[in-house]
């Protein structure tokens, strides 16, 4: 009786184990998904203009509080083009099109924030504190939207 007992909370132990490690891995699934999404909607190196992708993995790079990726290790030490930098943030309110708050377009000059090294644009200054509050959920939607405007993207005769 007493084996029986031991095996059984092993076996427990095991399992609560394992799922332990299924869950962060997938959260790790969820960062790359995240990496991925925002590689393809950002689209070039803001050192080079070279789409990301060319010359091997994109490298991810902090500039200031956001998270963006350069297209090789040769950029690394030099400065990014204010060009390439302006054509990133731009193609980044493309994609994400509406406020995560309040699920309206943006207006032609929108707010932003930072949350977590992502940049999110907003319809009014109010909504950033509602989206550091939440980051999360609202993070979500900005992914959300990105696979969307990819998604559409890819769909469209032109591919634009």
């Amino acid at each position: 009786m007493s084996r029986a007992i031991s095996f059984a909370a092993l076996m427990l132990a095991l399992s609560l184990g394992q799922s332990a490690f299924g869950q962060a891995e997938q959260k790790e699934t969820d960062a790359e998904k995240h990496d991925r999404l925002k590689m393809n909607v950002q689209a070039i190196c803001p050192i080079s203009g070279n789409k990301l992708g060319e010359h091997g993995d994109p490298i991810k790079v902090k500039v200031g509080e956001e998270q963006v990726f350069l297209c090789c290790k040769g950029c690394l030490e030099k400065k990014i083009d204010p060009k390439h930098w302006e054509t990133i943030h731009e193609n980044f309110a493309k994609a994400q099109s509406i406020c995560p708050v309040m699920e309206k377009a943006l207006p032609a000059q929108p707010k932003w924030t930072v949350v977590e090294g992502q940049i999110v644009y907003v319809c009014c200054p109010p909504c950033i504190d509602k989206i550091k509050a939440e980051s999360a959920k609202y993070l979500a939607a900005v992914d959300a939207a990105y696979e969307q405007y990819l998604k559409d993207r890819r769909s469209s005769p032109s591919g634009e």
